[in-house]
């Protein structure tokens, strides 16, 4: 059990954190289902539905829930901190030409959450046009991050006050080495969301993409871990698949590639990885032309995701053909 009284679980293969002690059937109801419509699973065990009102969830659980639905189900919505999205695509909020063309990548990529900078306000002008009149936040989650933060101090203090600003306490932390290759510093990163959990945050975090400094991030606090995949506005694509596969398989909150996206085919890899979703600004921002790529990359981590639930073939070193050879005149 975490300090806050939570238990890490999945549920139908999406990490989710639920409080401590609930039973089944008040988990179902918490989904909005009802106990008595549904079967589960739990670690490979059918659960008898007499006795969901009395069994508990406890942490690391694999639940499987299933219903009947009509012409195929296909909600696959993901949890992060207690809130539940359909997109799996996140989007930046920097490079564009203007607000206006940020606000029509977002919708053509069909986004839910956007990262936006946490900067001063223009005092010498104050009727300057503002993110929030073009991506309405109570439409769009937004989720304020500590870009340009290179210690743990000016990262808290920068979401401190984001939190005073707008209330919010699901976050993106991100605490850099140095200028060069913007590569988070891991020392610092992890002390800061050690603070940060403790104040009530919930930190979706910038990391390397190393499992074991991964681990340590969700031992801190951390509700989503988000590897990257290349240098921050590199567009090199991901750069080591193992290792991201590798993270996705020992957390318990979902993973996220963060950084290094450059074309549709590299959100596809992330979401065939099995990552919960991915992060990128640049690779939208900076095409020719940011609305078509914002689509472009929809369809891909919608597809890639697919591909991934799908389960692919078995490599093999041999050919195996897809006819029959017997019988050939």
């Amino acid at each position: 059990m975490h300090s806050d009284g939570t238990v890490s679980i999945r549920i139908n293969g999406e990490h989710r954190r639920v409080r401590g002690g609930i039973t089944l059937a008040q988990l179902a109801r918490e989904l909005g289902l009802v106990p008595e419509k549904v079967a589960v699973e739990r670690n490979l065990e059918i659960v008898p539905r007499s006795t969901l009102e009395t069994v508990a969830v406890e942490d690391g659980d694999e639940l499987e829930i299933v219903h009947f639905v009509g012409g195929g189900d296909h909600d696959d919505r993901w949890t992060v901190a207690g809130r539940t999205f359909n997109s799996r695509l996140i989007v930046g909020t920097g490079k564009y030409k203007d607000f206006e063309q940020n606000a029509a990548a977002v919708e053509a990529a069909g986004a839910e959450i956007v990262t936006v900078a946490v900067r001063r306000v223009n005092v010498s002008d104050p009727n300057a046009p503002m993110l929030t009149d073009y991506i309405d936040p109570k439409k769009i989650t937004y989720l304020p991050n500590t870009a340009g933060c290179f210690d743990a101090e000016s990262a808290i203090r920068t979401l401190r006050l984001a939190r005073e600003a707008g209330g919010w306490d699901l976050v993106k932390l991100e605490v850099l080495g140095e200028a060069r290759t913007l590569y988070p510093d891991m020392v610092e990163t992890i002390r800061a969301t050690e603070v940060l959990a403790k104040e009530g945050f919930k930190p979706m975090v910038y990391c390397v993409d190393d499992p074991i400094a991964a681990k340590r991030l969700e031992d801190a606090g951390a509700v989503a871990i988000m590897p990257l995949g290349a240098p921050i506005g590199s567009g090199l694509g991901i750069q080591n698949r193992v290792t991201i596969r590798l993270i996705v398989e020992g957390a318990k909150v979902p993973v996220l590639v963060d950084a290094g996206v450059g074309t549709a085919s590299d959100a596809g890899v992330a979401m065939e990885l099995g990552c919960d979703g991915v992060l990128m600004n640049t690779a939208i921002a900076e095409a020719k032309d940011p609305i078509m790529m914002a689509r472009a990359m929809r369809l891909a981590v919608e597809s890639g995701r697919l591909s991934y639930r799908a389960g692919r073939m078995g490599r093999r070193m041999y050919a195996d053909p897809s006819s029959p050879l017997a019988g050939l005149i």
